[in-house]
């Protein structure tokens, strides 16, 4: 998988045809390096471009053209952490506090993520979008316990919707088993499978 570049957009769409269209005529506006688009739980579409900054703001501007989306995200300066985990990359880092921010949206969470890693010293440890989450999102930041509560504070701070924000919690000294389960994935089910239980 190509690495994404300095932007970024995501576009959440409600109508998975919208979400088709727009990724369309996005990709035919402007060479983005970058695409992927496709569905999520429940029943919406993402269409996520990445690639130098006029590239991206002239397919942005293609993408809304053609329906209005629920949610976006526009970041023309994406932190590289983000970008990292984006296309498949994990962070082993661990701190000695995490901070997990909950929103309603995929769109909504980058931001969050994002502005999280450029305003404090953490670690940006997961990020999941929608799939398997009823459509929300979540993030989860590591780090001495300050930088983390500043981390939180800065990436909900600048959500454009406080209703968008579902939970947020720091959780300083989290205690080493619930972090080796974190550190195995969050899903409940396959977690019960693997532990012959």
């Amino acid at each position: 998988m190509r690495a994404l570049l300095p932007a970024l957009a995501l576009l959440e769409f409600d109508s998975i045809a919208l979400g088709i269209a727009a990724g369309d005529a996005m990709v035919k506006r402007a060479p983005v390096r970058t695409i992927f688009a496709g569905t999520v739980h429940p029943g919406k579409y993402l269409v996520l471009v990445a690639g130098d900054v006029a590239s991206v703001e002239e397919s942005l501007d293609a993408g809304l053209s053609t329906g209005t989306p629920m949610d976006l995200i526009y970041l023309p300066g994406v932190h590289p952490e983000l970008a990292r985990l984006l296309a498949g990359g994990l962070s082993t880092r661990l701190g000695e506090a995490l901070g997990v921010v909950e929103t309603r949206s995929a769109a909504s969470i980058l931001g969050v993520a994002d502005r999280g890693l450029k305003g404090a010293e953490v670690n940006l440890q997961e990020l999941r979008l929608a799939d398997g989450l009823g459509g929300k999102a979540f993030c989860t930041f590591s780090g001495l316990l300050s930088d983390v509560e500043e981390a939180v504070d800065l990436g909900v701070a600048g959500l454009s919707d406080p209703e968008t924000l579902v939970a947020r919690v720091v959780i300083p000294q989290i205690h080493e088993d619930m972090l080796a389960n974190l550190g195995r994935g969050i899903d409940f089910a396959s977690r019960l499978v693997g532990s012959g239980g």
